[in-house]
């Protein structure tokens, strides 16, 4: 499979893009804020792709984090990351699937999933955050990062615009939908946040990024036929539709 015909995350990751979260660093950040983290902390990530997120927490606070992703590719590149962090002690990975967690009840102060939720159908969402409840210690809490809706469906044209320029699927729902979800899966407090997504506007990636490896990731995204199409076409979708979604970061606390 070309890299043009992955899904969206992939893609992006193949130009060199290291955010690849709908609201990007400033969302992570809100994130973590809320967890209260220290040394003792025992984190799961899911979902975590290229070990970005793992090994800032880490470094920033020393903590503990299992993190695990289905992505055989993506588990590869957390390994060289997380060696080259000098974490390998600190961070352990694996391949799991998020539906059957390899872990037993009441495990982890923190479980952190970024940008995977939205991919999956409603009745999916509820069966994944039923587990993530399942391994968290109570009063710990649930980090996660999606796409919300802000002006309820979209029309069916651009939802399949969606499906076509992600290359997967995608079912993002309202604020009040997200904070439903966790409620109903035993959740006693949701917290929320939500602002303009910036996973493929200009600005945000110069935030994310920083000017150069913009650049970079530009550059890519333009130095071939198929890469240029699928760049422009995602470009152009989430502007033209950046009044519709915002990206939004819930923290949900088991009793």
């Amino acid at each position: 499979m070309s890299d043009s015909n992955k899904a969206g995350h992939t893609f992006l990751a193949s130009l060199g893009k290291t955010r690849l979260r709908p609201g990007g660093a400033e969302a992570t950040e809100w994130l973590i804020a809320q967890a209260g983290l220290n040394e003792q902390s025992r984190v799961l990530e899911i979902a975590c792709n290229m070990g970005t997120t793992a090994i800032e927490l880490v470094s920033r606070f020393g903590c503990h984090v299992h993190a695990v992703d289905m992505d055989k590719q993506a588990l590869s590149k957390a390994r060289d990351n997380v060696a080259g962090a000098g974490l390998s002690e600190r961070i352990q990975l694996s391949e799991a699937n998020a539906h059957h967690l390899p872990f037993p009840d009441n495990s982890f102060d923190v479980v952190i999933n970024e940008a995977m939720l939205t991919m999956y159908a409603d009745k999916a969402k509820q069966r994944l955050v039923q587990e993530y409840y399942r391994v968290l210690k109570p009063g710990g809490c649930l980090l996660t990062h999606d796409i919300m809706l802000t002006h309820g469906p979209l029309p069916v044209s651009a939802d399949s615009q969606l499906q076509q320029v992600i290359k997967s699927n995608v079912s993002p729902m309202s604020k009040a939908h997200w904070q439903q979800l966790f409620r109903q899966s035993g959740f006693s407090q949701v917290q929320t946040h939500n602002g303009k997504m910036t996973l493929m506007s200009p600005r945000g990636m110069i935030k994310d990024e920083g000017l150069l490896r913009t650049g970079k990731i530009i550059f890519n995204g333009m130095k071939n036929r198929e890469n240029r199409q699928r760049f422009l076409s995602m470009l152009r979708y989430f502007h033209a539709q950046r009044k519709h979604m915002n990206y939004i970061v819930c923290c949900s606390r088991k009793s």
